[in-house]
């Protein structure tokens, strides 16, 4: 019994490995030509994969430019978790994120602006704005999550996350400085979650 534990134990390491591989493979590749470089071929051989292997775990280009942000997001939660935003107000606190969120992902511009084009232009649903509203929730509404959030709470958040990602096409386009994209931001989130951190009102 311990050694098939074992052995499933291994097996699934390796499942992750190949998994992150392809993945790295697949960011590369954006980083230098766009999603178009994301060929599922190409993106194959530079993993080490055969084909129908990198068929099995993504079964699109789509799928490959969901993990490339996952990832991306996955690095921000880590970040988020050491190192917890410090500011007192709910507006604060998302402003840090986002502005993380925003170096993050500038460390590769071209890999950036390739992502989110494919995100806002995909027909196919992707997680990419539920997991940042859910992030910006968790850290502005005191742990609240997309499941338990109100609808003002995530429709307010949403919206945040939403000017957030045009911001950062502006600043792709060469329209907005990293002090600019700041700025807008925290005017955005100091109206947006003006009553996330709002005294109750007194019962009449």
């Amino acid at each position: 019994m311990h050694s098939e534990t074992t052995s499933t134990g291994a097996r699934t390491r390796s499942q992750h490995q190949r998994r992150k591989r392809i993945v790295q493979a697949a960011a590369a590749l954006a980083s230098r030509g766009g999603v178009e470089a994301m060929q599922m071929r190409t993106v194959a051989e530079r993993a080490g994969v055969a084909l129908g292997t990198l068929y099995r775990y993504f079964p699109s280009k789509m799928d490959l430019v969901v993990a490339v942000v996952g990832e991306e997001i996955d690095l921000l939660e880590s970040s988020i978790e050491r190192r917890p935003p410090s500011a007192t107000t709910p507006s604060g606190r998302a402003v840090d994120v986002l502005m993380r969120a925003t170096r993050g992902l500038m460390r590769e511009p071209e890999l950036a602006d390739a992502l989110i084009r494919s995100l806002i232009l995909a027909e196919v649903e992707t997680p990419f704005g539920d997991r940042m509203t859910d992030l910006l929730l968790r850290v502005t509404a005191d742990g609240v999550t997309v499941r338990t959030a109100t609808e003002e709470q995530f429709a307010l958040v949403g919206s945040l996350s939403s000017v957030w990602v045009q911001e950062l096409l502006e600043m792709l386009r060469g329209r907005r400085t990293h002090e600019q994209i700041q700025r807008r931001i925290e005017i955005a989130a100091a109206r947006l979650l003006a009553d996330f951190d709002a005294p109750p009102s007194a019962p009449k």
